[in-house]
């Protein structure tokens, strides 16, 4: 299985063939979408992790959107993921993590005495394992409750983006028609994962994430809750600054 490189670029400089190889991807995992709906939402983030081998084929990507509001009269920053994929052959590797904790570091450079935080959309148990192994404080977990300040963030956050569509209770965002979905064969969790504390706390928190529910998850994106491997490539992000970290280019 051959390395992937990450990169960061920002999406209005991804070219035609680019965002085309992007949805055709999403397009091989997910149900419920369409090529519109997909480049709306692309359009909507500045930035993207795009994931190439040595072909320089794309092989998997995620995008960003970064912007400042305001909590309880304090400012805080908000970095949130859109559509990510990476292909199953590349399965295992790290090359979109690492490249986006690193980028979340060069992120915090920018304003160092604001707090950021991830804004996650969970709609696979997949997904739901990374913040666990990366940051030593989330929510929601199974290992801990939420606290009222965080869960009132995170409630402000998916009401001012998602509306009607959110439920506080459930803390899970809601569709009528799927907004784009695991496809049957890839929803599937082996039964190893499924004995997982976290992969059981997912399932339970979202039972619907097989029709395109997801879970709304938060996390800080500080130094001190980096789990040790983040917290060095979040300091490499944060020390060479946000322009270094969006230099590189796929093409």
């Amino acid at each position: 299985m051959a390395d992937l490189e990450g990169y960061i670029e920002r999406v209005d400089c991804l070219d035609k063939t680019t965002r085309a190889d992007m949805f055709k991807l999403y397009e091989h995992y997910y149900g419920g979408t369409s090529e519109e709906l997909f480049l709306r939402d692309l359009a909507d983030k500045q930035y993207a992790v795009i994931l190439r081998d040595p072909n320089h084929s794309l092989q998997g990507f995620s995008s960003i959107k970064v912007w400042e509001e305001s909590f309880r009269g304090d400012p805080v920053r908000i970095m949130y993921s859109g559509d990510t994929i990476v292909h199953q052959d590349h399965w295992g590797q790290q090359a979109l993590a690492f490249t986006w904790i690193h980028f979340s570091g060069a992120l915090k450079s920018e304003a160092p005495e604001v707090p950021l935080y991830w804004l996650l959309l969970v709609k696979g148990h997949r997904t739901y394992r990374y913040l666990r192994a990366f940051y030593r404080v989330f929510y929601p977990a199974y290992n801990r409750s939420t606290p009222e300040a965080s869960k009132a963030l995170m409630d402000q956050l998916a009401t001012n983006k998602f509306g009607e569509f959110y439920n506080s209770e459930t803390g899970v965002l809601h569709y009528p028609s799927s907004h784009g979905h695991l496809r049957t064969d890839w929803a599937q969790i082996p039964e190893k994962d499924r004995r997982r504390p976290d992969v059981r706390f997912f399932l339970e928190r979202n039972p619907g994430y097989v029709h395109g529910d997801e879970l709304i998850c938060l996390t800080e994106l500080s130094h001190k809750n980096q789990n040790p491997l983040a917290a060095r490539l979040f300091a490499s992000g944060y020390d060479g600054g946000l322009e270094a970290a969006i230099s590189h280019s796929s093409k």
